[in-house]
C-alpha cells in the first residue's frame, strides 16, 4: 500500500496537463507535490528544487540593511556595478580561484541566471556564423529554456561516457562545424555532482582558443567539492577553472548557494580581461560599439533590468570581502549539504537504489548539494512518478539533458526529522517493487 492514495497524485498530474512526467519542470513537480500534500494531509519529502536551505550570511544581511538605512534605495545603481563590489569580486576570484580578472570585467547581475541569459545573447550575436550554444550535460534545465525564449539554437551531449581523454575529441566534433558560439557547463555539476578535472578543463580551454568560442563556466556551487580544502583564501588548492587555459571565458559566480543569499538575486559575471575588450564587427554593426564587455553591460543588461539591486550589491561586496579577508569561512556553513547527502545516499542505497553518476574519473563522488539515483530498470519517468506515491518528489534526469535513467536528488530542503521518514518510506517502496 502506498503512502498516498495514487488517485490523488494521478489527478494532480492530469490537472496540470502533463503527458510525459519525465519532462515535468521543476516548478510543475513542486506544485504537484504541494497539491498532493494538501489533499492527502501527508508530509512530502521535497528533493526537486535547488533552493538553499541554510540561513543567509550575516555579513550580507548587515551590509544590505546598512545600505538601505543610508538611503541607497532612492538611487539607481550604476549599470557597470558598485565599485566596491567590482573590486571585491576581482579579489575574491584571485583568492579562491587563483586567476586575475580586472575589476572592470566583474559585472553584478540579478543572479547567475541573468548573467547566463546576457552571455547567451552576447555570444550568439557576436558572429553571424556562430548561433548555437553547446551544453556539456547534464545541466540546469532552465538554461535551455533561456535559449528557447531568446530563439537561440543549442546542441548537447551527456558527459557520462566522455570523461577524461574522451572529452576533447567529443567536444571538437561539435566545434569543428563552425556554428558554436559558446560552451556552457556547471562545475561541480548540477545534477550529477561530478567535477571536471584540471586536465579536462585544459582540453576545453585549448579548444575554445583554437575555435574562438566563449566558455561560460557556471560556478553556482562554488568551492563545493568537499573532497578538497578550498576554504583558505590566496592558498592552493583553488577552485578548478577553465580560466587557467584560455582567455575566452565568463565565470558565473552566484551568491545563492555559496552565501545562501538566493532571495536577493545577486551574482557576478566575471569576464576575462581580454574577452571584455575584444571587438566583434557584428556587434559594432548592430550596436555601434562592438567590444564584448561593453555590449554585455550597456546593451544586454541595460535592456534586461537596467542594473542590479543596489543594496544587494553592498551585501555581495561584504560577503566576498569577509571571505577574502579570511574572517568568514563560507565553506564551513555550506558543508552541511555534504552531511545531508551522505545520510540520504545511505538510506537510498540501503533500500535497493543505486547512484547513477557514481564515479568521478575513478574516484568516489563528493557529497554535496545534489546527487543522482536510479532503481532497477525503472526509467526516470516511472521512478519519479512512483516515488510521488510515497510522498517523495524529485525531477527525472531527462530534464537535465542526461541520457541516463534516474532522478536528481537535492539535499537542501530535507529536515532532520525526515531522515527516519524517508527510511521508512523507501523500505516500503523497495518491498512493494521487488
Amino acid at each position: 500500500m502506498t503512502t498516498i492514495d495514487k488517485s490523488i497524485i494521478d489527478k494532480a498530474i492530469l490537472d496540470f496537463g502533463i503527458r510525459d512526467y519525465a519532462k515535468a519542470t521543476i516548478r510543475e513537480v513542486v506544485a504537484i507535490a504541494q497539491m498532493a500534500e494538501k489533499a492527502s494531509g501527508v508530509e512530502f519529502i521535497k528533493m526537486e528544487m535547488g533552493v538553499p536551505g541554510l540561513p543567509p550570511s550575516q555579513y550580507g544581511v548587515d551590509a544590505q540593511l546598512k545600505a538601505l538605512q543610508n538611503g541607497m534605495a532612492r538611487l539607481y545603481p550604476n549599470i557597470n556595478g558598485l565599485p566596491e563590489l567590482k573590486q571585491e569580486a576581482s579579489r575574491f576570484v584571485k583568492a579562491f580561484i587563483g586567476v586575475d580578472v580586472a575589476p572592470e570585467g566583474c559585472v553584478p547581475v540579478c543572479g547567475s541566471m541573468q548573467g547566463t541569459f546576457a552571455s547567451f545573447l552576447t555570444c550568439t550575436q557576436a558572429d553571424s556564423r556562430r548561433d548555437t550554444i553547446l551544453f556539456i550535460d547534464p545541466g540546469f534545465p532552465v538554461q535551455k529554456q533561456q535559449c528557447v525564449v531568446m530563439g537561440a539554437k543549442y546542441e548537447t551531449f551527456d558527459v557520462y561516457d566522455f570523461r577524461g581523454e574522451k572529452l576533447g575529441p567529443k567536444l571538437e566534433s561539435y566545434l569543428r562545424q563552425g556554428n558554436i558560439a559558446a560552451i556552457i557547463y556547471s562545475n561541480p555539476n548540477n545534477p550529477s555532482w561530478v567535477c571536471l578535472s584540471e586536465s579536462e578543463l585544459m582540453m576545453i580551454g585549448e579548444l575554445a582558443t583554437k575555435y574562438d568560442v566563449v566558455v561560460l563556466e557556471d560556478l553556482a556551487y562554488f568551492a563545493m567539492d568537499f573532497r578538497k580544502n578550498l576554504s583558505k583564501p590566496f592558498e592552493p588548492p583553488y577552485q578548478a577553472t577553465v580560466a587557467r587555459y584560455t582567455d575566452n571565458y565568463v565565470l558565473l559566480i552566484s551568491g545563492s548557494k555559496a552565501f545562501s543569499y538566493a532571495g536577493e538575486r545577486i551574482g557576478v559575471s566575471c569576464i576575462s580581461t581580454k574577452l571584455y575588450a575584444k571587438e566583434y564587427p557584428a556587434l559594432t554593426a548592430r550596436y555601434g560599439n562592438g567590444t564584448f564587455g561593453s555590449v554585455f553591460i550597456h546593451r544586454m543588461l541595460y535592456a534586461l533590468s537596467s542594473g542590479t539591486s543596489h543594496s544587494a550589491q553592498y551585501a555581495m561586496a561584504a560577503m566576498m570581502k569577509a571571505a577574502s579577508d579570511g574572517v568568514y569561512d563560507f565553506r564551513k556553513d555550506i558543508s552541511e549539504y555534504g552531511r545531508r547527502a551522505k545520510l540520504l545516499k545511505e538510506i537510498f542505497l540501503r533500500h535497493g537504489f543505486h547512484v547513477v553518476y557514481d564515479q568521478d574519473l575513478g574516484e568516489p563522488l563528493a557529497d554535496g548539494f545534489y546527487f543522482t539515483i536510479g532503481y532497477g530498470r525503472m526509467t526516470g519517468r516511472e521512478l519519479a512518478r512512483e516515488l510521488m506515491y510515497y510522498g517523495v518528489s524529485a525531477i527525472a534526469l531527462d530534464t537535465t539533458g542526461s541520457c541516463q535513467q534516474g532522478l536528481r536528488i537535492c539535499t537542501s530542503f530535507v529536515g532532520d526529522h525526515q531522515y527516519a521518514l524517508l527510511d521508512e518510506r523507501m523500505k516500503e517502496f523497495n518491498e512493494d517493487h521487488q
